[in-house]
Order: C-alpha cells, then sequence, then structure tokens
C-alpha cells in the first residue's frame, strides 16, 4: 500500500499519549500506530461510499487492536482506561479526517474487546 497523503493525517502524531512516560511499551504502540496509517491506506486505496463501509474498515482496524493486547500483556502494561480513549480519539480523528464527521465513535469502535 502506499503511505497516507491526506495532510491531516501524514502530520498527526497518532497514540501520542500512549508514547508519555513508561506504561506503554513503544514498541507496541508502534504496532497500535501501523494499524491506524494502515487504516488510512485502505481508506485511501478505496474510499469507503457510505458509514456502512468505513465500519467495516475501522472494525477489521479494532479487531487488530484486539489481537494487540496480549503483546502489551507480555510486557507488562494493558490497554486500559487512557489507552482506549487515546485509540478512540484516533479512530474519530480519521473518520473525520476522510470526510465521515458524522460516524459515531462507538460503532467505529464497536469490536473492541478492551
Amino acid at each position: 500500500m502506499v503511505p497516507p497523503t491526506n495532510p491531516q493525517v501524514v502530520d498527526h502524531p497518532f497514540l501520542k499519549h500512549m508514547y508519555l512516560g513508561d506504561f506503554y511499551p513503544h514498541h507496541v504502540v508502534d504496532k497500535g500506530r501501523a494499524i491506524l496509517l494502515r487504516l488510512c491506506e485502505r481508506i485511501e486505496a478505496e474510499p469507503p461510499a457510505d458509514l456502512d463501509a468505513l465500519y467495516v474498515l475501522t472494525h477489521a482496524a479494532t479487531d487488530e487492536f484486539n489481537d494487540l493486547e496480549a503483546e502489551f500483556a507480555e510486557a507488562g502494561s494493558e490497554i486500559e482506561t487512557v489507552a482506549r480513549e487515546v485509540i478512540a480519539e484516533d479512530f474519530w480523528f480519521i473518520a473525520t479526517s476522510y470526510g465521515f464527521a458524522d460516524a459515531d465513535v462507538e460503532e467505529l469502535i464497536s469490536t473492541r474487546e478492551w
């Protein structure tokens, strides 16, 4: 895939607050950041026609975060309240950056297990 070209996305510091301090292992946060960037790449490669199509893409990315939770646990961390908020905010940021301001943030990540 081609890296995102949306200027808002290119300049956005994904999962910024998870990089502060040592609670979240940066090598695992990097994987979360990569999930979000791949979501942007997918949206740009095949723009969703409507919210339902967007939700299919965000649910797939959310499922990748579900899989990542085990890696956080292995590294002595977890996707807890702060991380959940940071991740949800970045999903919302992506939706709005691509013209889906009416997306429901809870629906964007409704397949989450964290």
